[in-house]
């Protein structure tokens, strides 16, 4: 049957959209999100919740030696439950990448592709380029998704977008991966809606890390069970009246039709709207901050005893957009602290950077870092909108003798506008992976990563993830 509507339209782009669709520009930016990716989900591998969800896995489930698990040598697990932890580690420290609208695309998304590749035999592997296809599908179709709400734009408040758009990209990366047809491509879509979801209140916990570890394994599960002839709604992503799909997770959702890479111009949005990519494992909106407390230690070492002292400081108030899930004034736990614009300026002030080391348990607790939490105050601009293209963050110290610091960061070193050089992703990429690889493991991830469109078989990406 001949499907007309938005959600036919988008199997169509998944089962027909072909690699030499793939721009430079696209390639260039993708290889970029794999390989970072690839260095968060092996230092979130250290983690607490990482060792949690692994055992959960282990013991939960019978074992079934298939598909590699980030950092960890010789363990293997089912492909949808090495899809859900390594997902896990990828978000464990919030370190992994963000777009605009809204999402974490690459931890939703490279997971399931790398635990399926695994899974497919000896004779079928995917090529690289193949692999770069399925990944640049996923991405995308999140992309999409998002674009079809004004809401989506924004910092969120209801759902946690990896949970709604992450399922549903891993769902597009695994069925293109699996070669299903147009029809079966939207199924596994209405699969993966009835799978989606997560609100916002999990966020800043030890459970937020399993939103992403869901989207990945869920949406690979949803694209499998495609595969074997199960059927869902043919509409879920169009607006029809009195009957939800898609749309309920959006209260302004305009679905439109996903047409295929032409020369009239449409392209993957990659190409138009680049990466984010975070230099310290927090949210992204402490980034601002950060910066802009980082210039205040600046002048205050510049002019002072060389260090900051809190007997130095009087008020220290910040202007941040609204958003409640981050205003945490004294957070209690490591996850509280990556949510926490109060924390992440004062770590900057006092360290003159936040890094790994910021958010463990002892610097949580230094005295000099709880004095100066005392002094802020927050003040939220009409101007400083929750969206992570518009915002601002700054940070005003007032001195115990009464002078006035101030900075201000537009955009912070590793923003979509101001993007990492590949020499500072590859040196995030070297000083995660490095945590727990050996260097020349090291060394040749960034080398695979960088020929991975010209591999003909992805073997040698996945032989060096363990």
């Amino acid at each position: 049957a001949l499907l007309k509507g938005h959600t036919a339209s988008f199997g169509k782009f998944i089962s027909e959209v072909k690699p030499q669709h793939l721009s430079s520009v696209v390639l260039h930016r993708s290889k970029r999100m794999v390989l970072d990716s690839i260095g968060v989900g092996v230092i979130g591998s250290t983690t607490d919740v990482f060792e949690l969800a692994l055992q959960h896995c282990q013991h939960m489930y019978a074992p079934d030696d298939i598909s590699s698990v980030y950092g960890r040598r010789g363990t293997r697990l089912s492909p949808t439950l090495a899809a859900f932890v390594n997902g896990v580690a990828t978000h464990s420290m919030d370190f992994d990448d963000t777009w605009h609208p809204a999402t974490h695309p690459s931890g939703a998304v490279l997971p399931a592709v790398l635990a399926l590749s695994d899974m497919m035999s000896a004779n079928s592997k995917p090529s690289g380029l193949d692999l770069l296809l399925a990944f640049n599908i996923g991405v995308e179709i999140q992309g999409r998704l998002m674009r079809f709400s004004n809401e989506a734009h924004n910092i969120p408040k209801r759902f946690h977008p990896p949970t709604v758009v992450g399922t549903m990209g891993s769902a597009a990366a695994c069925a293109r991966l699996l070669s299903l047809d147009p029809s079966q491509c939207s199924h596994a879509l209405a699969i993966a809606t009835s799978l989606s979801g997560a609100p916002m209140a999990n966020a800043a916990t030890q459970s937020k890390p399993l939103h992403i570890g869901n989207a990945s394994r869920l949406g690979l599960e949803a694209a499998l069970l495609a595969s074997r002839g199960l059927e869902a709604s043919s509409l879920v992503l169009d607006a029809v009246t009195g009957v939800a799909g898609f749309n309920a997770f959006y209260e302004d959702y305009v679905p439109q039709p996903l047409e295929l890479p032409n020369d009239d111009g449409h392209m993957f949005l990659l190409e138009e709207q680049d990466m984010g990519f975070k230099r310290f494992p927090a949210h992204l909106g402490m980034h601002w901050v950060a910066d802009a407390a980082a210039s205040v230690h600046k002048i205050l070492v510049g002019f002072g005893p060389g260090t900051v002292s809190p007997a130095q400081v009087q008020d220290i108030l910040l202007r941040v957009p609204k958003s409640k899930y981050i205003n945490r004034p004294f957070p209690d736990s490591e996850y509280e602290a990556r949510h926490s614009f109060q924390f992440n300026a004062c770590s900057a002030l006092l360290d003159g950077e936040v890094t790994v080391q910021s958010f463990t348990p002892a610097a949580l607790r230094r005295p000099d870092l709880l004095a100066l939490l005392s002094h802020v105050r927050m003040e939220h601009p009409q101007d400083n909108p929750a969206n992570f293209n518009s915002m601002y963050g700054e940070v005003q110290v007032t001195l115990v003798g009464g002078d006035i610091l101030k900075g201000h960061c537009d955009t912070f070193y590793g923003h979509w506008r101001n993007p990492l050089t590949n020499e500072s992703l590859r040196k995030k990429f070297r000083n995660n992976a490095g945590a727990v690889l050996p260097s020349e493991k090291v060394e040749r991830l960034i080398d695979v990563v960088e020929e991975l469109d010209r591999l003909g078989d992805c073997r040698a990406l996945l032989s060096q993830l363990q």
